[in-house]
């Protein structure tokens, strides 16, 4: 995916698609793109790339988002959950709505692909993605 300046409103993409691939050991140089819309923060739209280990790409704030990442591995290998998995199907979410921002995260991350959308449209979607700050732009909702 190419980067690019700020985006048209999101829906080209399927909501709730979840990670695929391999094991989750940690290999050198996860990359990833995060594709944001309609964030309501300035700067912040947009394609950016992000690379870990070492911590680069076009992503505003590399180094915090690839601390973030690793500490959210690390609570993995603990028995904690995926960052990126979709919420359950059958998870009852508050109706509290976050606003219009979506985003999709794309590449590959401790050795597997990644595939994720995420949204503001209920409170388990906003939990997802306030977990994945500042991966993703802390949104004023």
């Amino acid at each position: 995916m190419a980067e690019t300046g700020p985006l048209a409103p999101a829906g080209h993409w399927s909501p709730g698609a979840g990670v695929a691939g391999p094991g989750a050991g940690a290999t050198a140089g996860d990359a990833l793109t995060v594709t944001v819309a309609d964030s309501g923060v300035s700067g912040a739209d947009g394609t950016f790339r992000l690379t870990c280990r070492p911590a680069g790409g076009t992503h505003q704030r590399a180094g915090a988002a690839c601390d973030r990442l690793q500490e959210l591995g690390g609570k993995m290998v603990g028995g904690g959950e995926d960052p990126f998995a979709p919420v359950a199907k059958d998870t009852m979410c508050t109706m509290l709505h976050g606003g219009p921002a979506t985003a999709r995260i794309t590449g590959s991350w401790r050795g597997r692909s990644v595939d994720a959308s995420f949204s503001k449209a209920n409170g388990c979607e906003i939990s997802r993605w306030r977990a994945l700050e500042p991966v993703l732009p802390a949104t004023t909702v």
